[in-house]
């Protein structure tokens, strides 16, 4: 099966492209579809609402299975921000922008103790067939903030979501990270759910 990826974040791209591999679903980026022009507005309130509006876009102009992911980190302490604000959280957007908003990030969480800092990151997957059938999933990793970076692999948040083990995601292999990251455990429950779909 073969699905075009509506997203032009690279890092998020080479994500989903290694853990999709291992699903048998072979993707294509918007490059290789003819439509890295495309970028939809994501006025949803909640992450599945901005994936499906991705996807759809996605579908419409190349009229091919198209899957969106979107995804973010709600912190406990902050009432659950930066949540679907995550990658414009300090205003930037774009290249320079992780740092603004892990930046922004400490500052807002400075002074709180370990014990408040508790965070989640959450993806949401959806997926939009030309015919209108979708199929969606959603995939939560529970962590903490931590009260520094830690590590230079993943992107995003990675450098200060600590997970259970003590490490941030941007110490952890990408191995490491597929096997228990939001993304990883939405992906795996797309998979099983695309498979019943195909199955129709």
């Amino acid at each position: 099966m073969k699905l075009v990826i509506a997203s032009n974040n690279n890092k998020k791209i080479a994500e989903m492209r290694r853990i999709l591999s291992l699903l048998d679903i072979s993707v294509i980026t918007p490059a290789d579809a003819g439509c890295a022009h495309l970028s939809p507005e994501e006025t949803g309130s909640t992450f599945s609402e901005n994936a499906q509006i991705k996807a759809a876009e996605f579908c419409r102009y190349t009229d091919l299975p198209s899957i969106a992911d979107d995804s973010g980190l709600c912190v406990d302490a902050l009432g659950g921000e930066p949540g679907v604000y995550s990658a414009r959280y300090s205003g930037e957007e774009g290249a320079g922008a992780d740092e603004a908003n892990i930046d922004k990030l400490l500052q807002s969480l400075e002074g709180v103790p370990k014990e408040r800092r508790t965070a989640r990151f959450v993806s949401a997957i959806c997926c939009v067939f030309p015919n209108g059938d979708t199929v969606t999933a959603e995939g939560v990793c529970e962590g903490y903030i931590g009260f520094m970076r830690e590590g230079n692999g993943g992107f995003g948040y990675d450098p200060v979501f600590m997970v259970e083990s003590g490490k941030s995601f941007a110490l952890l292999s990408d191995a490491e990270k597929d096997s228990v990251s939001h993304r990883g455990k939405a992906l795996r429950l797309f998979s099983d759910k695309i498979a019943q779909y195909l199955k129709k």
